[in-house]
């Protein structure tokens, strides 16, 4: 006879290695931790030891003894079963969710288009987005796939390169009537937007260093500091200066013609690319494949003109 009972114990035991918390497994379950470590507890006496070493301290307060290791995946395959038995019994009807992480910049400039056209094509799969810059939410599996920009060098994710990453310096067509031509004289005239965000190792140019390459005079006003890219874009975008901004970012605005490309002829590549970053266990997930799959294609073909 099968035990309900066990099934609860599997799920939290599962949720819990995912975590490498209580809490975070509560917190993906919709229950308290405390109930979460009851049933671990629960299972730990049915097998007869512990699954989890526990400890005070340290990034990860429990780790997996050597049997929980090795059972984890058949376990974890098996709720994946189970997810994909129910939605055979709904029939045509099911529906997969899957949870993606992206900037809020990067999702309402870049993304957003794209997935608009994916759900046009996989309308029984819905997608739900988590705004963020942290990869912990996609290693300890609170998002199934998310896009980042960075070096790549990223422990216990999957990553796949989407495309490579430069600086441009973009304007509000206020600042500049239409068919004038920009000077390194004009720029020096202009108020200039510095985004502060941290941009560690990826060579992205400080203001200082695209006046020296174009020879511009001594600047006439100061910068205006700015600690996030989304407020950057959005004071370019009212008039207020020029900014220096990831291309991605800001493409589709350049497109629309709300943004101007200055100084196209100039290129700042940076060392940061982007990437699709998903946990091991999102890659065993099929309708995951299907969009991580569908958006690599995506831009390949804008790459390549298709």
């Amino acid at each position: 006879m099968r035990s309900l009972n066990r099934l609860k114990w599997l799920h939290a035991f599962e949720a819990t290695a995912r975590h490498g918390s209580f809490k975070g497994a509560a917190d993906e379950l919709g229950v308290t931790a405390a109930a979460v470590g009851q049933l671990v507890r629960a299972l730990e006496e049915w097998v007869g030891h512990p699954l989890l070493l526990r400890s005070r301290s340290g990034k990860t307060r429990l780790t997996l003894v050597s049997e929980a290791q090795e059972a984890l995946q058949d376990i974890s395959h098996g709720l994946d079963e189970l997810e994909s038995g129910l939605n055979k019994l709904r029939g045509r009807r099911a529906r997969s969710v899957i949870l993606l992480t992206a900037s809020q910049v990067l999702l309402m400039n870049w993304l957003m288009e794209r997935l608009n056209r994916f759900s046009e094509q996989h309308q029984n799969i819905d997608i739900r987005f988590d705004v963020t810059e942290r990869l912990s939410d996609v290693i300890h599996g609170e998002a199934d796939l998310g896009v980042r920009c960075g070096p790549g060098d990223w422990a216990g994710l999957s990553k796949t390169w989407l495309m490579d990453e430069e600086a441009v310096i973009v304007c509000s067509p206020r600042l500049l009537a239409s068919g004038v031509r920009p000077s390194p004289q004009w720029l020096a005239s202009e108020k200039r937007i510095q985004d502060d965000t941290p941009h560690p190792g990826a060579g992205f140019p400080s203001w200082e260093t695209i006046f020296e390459r174009l020879k511009a005079p001594p600047a006439d006003t100061t910068n205006l500091h700015i600690n996030s890219t989304a407020a950057a874009i959005m004071t370019a975008l009212s008039g207020r200066g020029v900014a220096v901004v990831r291309r991605a970012l800001v493409q589709q605005l350049i497109d629309t013609n709300q943004l101007i490309l200055l100084f196209p002829e100039y290129r700042w590549p940076l060392t940061w690319s982007y990437y699709l970053v998903m946990s091991e266990h999102s890659r065993m997930r099929p309708e995951v494949k299907v969009l991580h799959d569908w958006l690599v294609q995506d831009v390949t073909d804008l790459h390549t003109g298709d």
